[in-house]
């Protein structure tokens, strides 16, 4: 048959109104249409395959199964050719004459029954293609059916009320779609633009697109393999590939799932923490397919935020994509998704922590924080998040790690909680009055640094029945030890009334500034400290508000508690005993209190307590 006149087609009633709001409004992005043309050839290409796996008799079975882009950066034109399964004339005139049919659908139906899973189909909606109007003037496809006896036909549109259809000799089997750019479109008439759009939403197609002749998808969808079938340097090329890097990953985790979703997934941890390095809150590192086709980059729907430092792809044929395929329509599935994944990829770091303890540990150190960010916010997996903190601990070695587990296994006889310190680093806490009383009962206790450790530990409340504490709080409860000095302790001890007397005048001196001052069950070495009374608000808590706002105050009130036993405070009696008011003694009051402020890390100006230790040295002088 030869080319005749053209014939001319309305398009489907109010053809023009839906148009525009594919061209303008259905998609965010103009680069996707590149993506929705190369997804509908992906889709044709699947389709001759399977037609040549069942034995079918087709247009030129030796045609290699390829995606070609010939940009023509003169004449402002793209053509993307396939050597799929191509259209009839009735198939031109069903699936580009009528807005959202899909032969795709059509083609799923027919072909169910058999599951196969060479069938990888992304065309759901028929729309992709229209997405070509928001860049081009003129839409030109060539097209010859798979079908040895097939006329080729040439379909052309401008995209407003109608087409022209006429026959055409000499093409082969597939389609070729021909854009003449519009005038404000005329940037991908560039080379540069279209190899990078490809390469962003494009470069796991699993058939050659070859831009100008040269290959462009050099990257091979590895997470559709079996594990056992990848090498480790491809793990090393897709990981560098994905996450934009130079190293090697430091875990990488390759799975399958096929329910509650059928799902494909190949996820990275890098080396480095790049929040920690100083680059800011970094993005979700999952990039989201759907049969190997990019749906979201950076998806928020793969994991939670707190794991937003893991890099990879996750890819599902099951989800259900809007009309643009830009985003997905059913929630719950979508909840499902993530539900697997998070889960998946929790369980395989506890088998990290539990197989490989010093790999465990590298990553700890690196991304810790991460998880005590989802502990500390995120209900639904604290127990599983819960099992994977780790902290230094008063029983090992500094830089050794231990979990909640870990220390209750070990828990003294008769101890209530698990108890816990935080300060600016191991030498701080240890050298600090707060330890002395948990060194004297042999007591272990997990040391923290961070800010964000208070408010994850205090969220979390209790581990195996035990409460979780501060070691800072007033009340701890702690077993009885039988109190003999050792050689090194004073003997001589205040009275039950030298402490009262000593602890009223103390807090007249003080007044507001501690809610009051007591004797210490606790301190051995130190002759006074500073204890929180508010239950469960650490002073640790009370540095991160003043650290956001300078003038905060106590949100808790604070009590002092002295030594008995300590030579300071015997003297401190001994001299108020014979004048209460004396200036010298009032000014080493006020200096304790701030010393214990600065053991706590309570005191944001230090200017008051230089000023008080200047006047003691010039009274400690004077008498000298």
């Amino acid at each position: 048959m030869s080319q005749g006149t053209p014939t001319k087609h309305g398009f489907q009633a109010e053809v023009k109104q839906i148009l525009d709001i594919v061209i303008h409004s259905l998609y965010t992005n103009r680069d996707i249409f590149v993506r929705e043309l190369i997804s509908n050839a992906t889709d044709a290409l699947e389709k001759v395959r399977y037609e040549q796996v069942s034995n079918q008799h087709i247009t030129n079975p030796d045609l290699p199964l390829e995606i070609r882009i010939d940009v023509d950066e003169s004449g402002k034109k793209i053509t993307i050719t396939d050597t799929g399964i191509g259209m009839t004339e009735a198939e031109l005139i069903q699936n580009l004459g009528t807005i959202a049919h899909s032969g795709t659908r059509e083609f799923l139906q027919k072909f169910k029954s058999t599951q196969s899973k060479d069938v990888n189909l992304i065309g759901q909606f028929g729309v992709g293609f229209y997405s070509a109007f928001m860049v081009a003037k003129q839409v030109r496809v060539q097209s010859r059916s798979a079908n040895p006896e097939a006329q080729g036909y040439e379909w052309v549109s401008d995209g407003t009320s109608e087409y022209s259809l006429e026959p055409k000799d000499g093409l082969d089997r597939g389609t070729k779609i021909i854009l003449e750019l519009r005038s404000d479109a005329e940037e991908y008439a560039n080379l540069a633009t279209i190899k990078r759009i490809v390469h962003e939403y494009s470069n796991l197609v699993p058939f050659p697109i070859l831009i100008n002749n040269e290959k462009a998808n050099t990257i091979q969808a590895i997470w559709a393999r079996s594990a056992s079938e990848v090498q480790e340097e491809e793990y090393t090329e897709f990981y560098k590939f994905i996450a934009n890097a130079y190293d090697e990953p430091l875990f990488r985790l390759h799975f399958s799932a096929d329910a509650p979703l059928a799902i494909q997934s190949l996820l990275f941890v890098p080396q480095e923490n790049f929040e920690r390095l100083g680059f800011g809150r970094v993005d979700p590192g999952e990039n989201l397919y759907c049969r190997r086709v990019l749906i979201q980059s950076h998806s928020e729907n793969v994991l939670p935020e707190w794991l937003r430092f893991v890099k990879g792809v996750v890819d599902s044929e099951d989800l259900p994509l809007n009309i643009s395929r830009e985003t997905m329509q059913d929630n719950a599935l979508v909840r499902k998704l993530k539900k697997v994944v998070t889960s998946r990829f929790l369980k395989f770091l506890k088998e990290k922590a539990e197989k490989e303890p010093e790999q465990y540990a590298k990553f700890w150190n690196q991304y810790g924080i991460f998880l005590k960010e989802g502990a500390h916010m995120d209900f639904e997996y604290r127990d599983d998040i819960t099992a994977l903190l780790r902290f230094e601990s008063s029983k090992e070695d500094k830089g050794k790690i231990v979990s909640l587990a870990d220390y209750f296994a070990r828990m003294s006889p008769g101890q209530e909680a698990i108890y816990y310190l935080n300060g600016p680093s191991r030498e701080a806490i240890e050298q600090g009055p707060y330890m002395e009383t948990f060194r004297k009962r042999g007591i272990e206790v997990l040391y923290v640094y961070e800010p964000v450790d208070d408010f994850v530990l205090t969220s979390l409340r209790e581990f195996e029945n035990k409460k979780i504490i501060s070691a800072d709080q007033a009340d701890l409860n702690l077993p009885d030890v039988k109190d003999e000095p050792s050689e090194t302790e004073p003997t001589e001890k205040l009275n039950k009334d030298e402490i009262d007397t000593l602890s009223g005048w103390m807090k007249k001196i003080l007044g507001d500034r501690v809610d009051a001052v007591r004797e210490s069950k606790r301190l051995v070495d130190s002759p006074a400290l500073i204890v929180n009374t508010a239950d469960g608000f650490t002073t640790s808590m009370q540095k991160v508000m003043q650290a956001v706002n300078k003038d905060f105050g106590d949100i808790s009130k604070k009590t002092l508690e002295i030594n008995p036993k300590h030579p300071i405070i015997l003297h401190l009696n001994q001299l108020r005993q014979k004048d209460e008011k004396n200036e010298f003694l009032i000014l080493a009051v006020e200096q304790m209190y701030e010393n214990a402020l600065v053991a706590a890390g309570l005191l944001p100006d230090p200017r008051s307590m230089v000023e008080k230790n200047y006047k003691i040295l010039e009274k400690a002088l004077h008498q000298a």
